[in-house]
């Protein structure tokens, strides 16, 4: 489904992203791990066209999408959760999902009809999907930030996306926060038959759900790998896992 083939991203003569990796099977949960600094979620805004790369090809579904803005990569089934939360704190759950909805129907600029009557049960579902039924009539400033992590999620969702990308989806949240959303995870790819591709620094989660894990230092993509082998690689060890044990 997806492919970077030698991207790389300088900023200032500071190398980001250097001669990165991937690929990304249909169906799949890959994971992107490495330390801080490591050019993870300079890699997702790469493929998802909030930087353009300075080298390399990224490949979407047989199509060439490298330096598409951002809107035509979202058009094309492309979504991303952002690490730090990025929500419309003074609007609803429901409405934060419905305007994301809205903008994949391309009911954005209809200026004779309330917005509020469309994308209604499309809402509602994905509201049911991610457990946040009960909150829709909420005002989102006032979710917890795990709460608002998972409304992001939801956000994502909203325009029906074929690969979605979480950048740091557990950050801030409880240990239960977190448990709640490996399940949560497992439903997208089991139920709705998403593909994800994902950052993150709690190993536990990440050796629990991911198929694949594709490790970064210094901008470099070391190896892509199932979870046991990325388990038993020294080179990884040596710059990422502390070293044997």
């Amino acid at each position: 489904m997806l492919r970077v083939q030698g991207v790389e991203k300088t900023f200032d003569r500071f190398v980001a992203v250097n001669e990165a990796n991937l690929e990304v099977e249909k169906g799949q949960v890959v994971a992107v791990i490495g330390p801080n600094g490591a050019g993870k979620s300079t890699l997702f805004k790469l493929i998802t066209g909030h930087h353009k790369p300075d080298k390399g090809k990224i490949v979407f579904k047989g199509e060439d999408i490298t330096g598409l803005p951002p809107y035509k990569i979202c058009s094309k089934g492309i979504s991303l959760s952002f690490q730090i939360v990025n929500v419309f704190p003074r609007l609803t759950v429901f409405e934060n999902v419905q305007a994301a909805a809205l903008s994949h129907q391309r009911r954005t600029f209809n200026l004779f009809s309330a917005a509020s009557k469309f994308a209604v049960k499309e809402t509602e579902d994905i509201l049911d999907s991610m457990g946040l039924s009960r909150a829709a009539d909420r005002i989102s400033g006032s979710l917890s930030h795990g709460e608002q992590k998972v409304l992001e999620i939801a956000i994502a969702l909203g325009n029906n996306p074929e690969l979605l990308i979480l950048d740091e989806p557990t950050a801030g949240m409880s240990p239960e926060e977190t448990f709640a959303t490996i399940g949560l995870i497992n439903r997208l790819t089991s139920e709705m038959g998403l593909t994800i591709l994902f950052c993150e620094h709690d190993m536990e989660l990440v050796f629990s759900i991911a198929d694949r894990i594709m490790v970064m230092h210094q901008g470099v993509s070391i190896i892509q790998a199932t979870p046991e082998e990325i388990r038993n690689n020294k080179q990884v060890q040596d710059a990422y896992l502390g070293g044997a044990e």
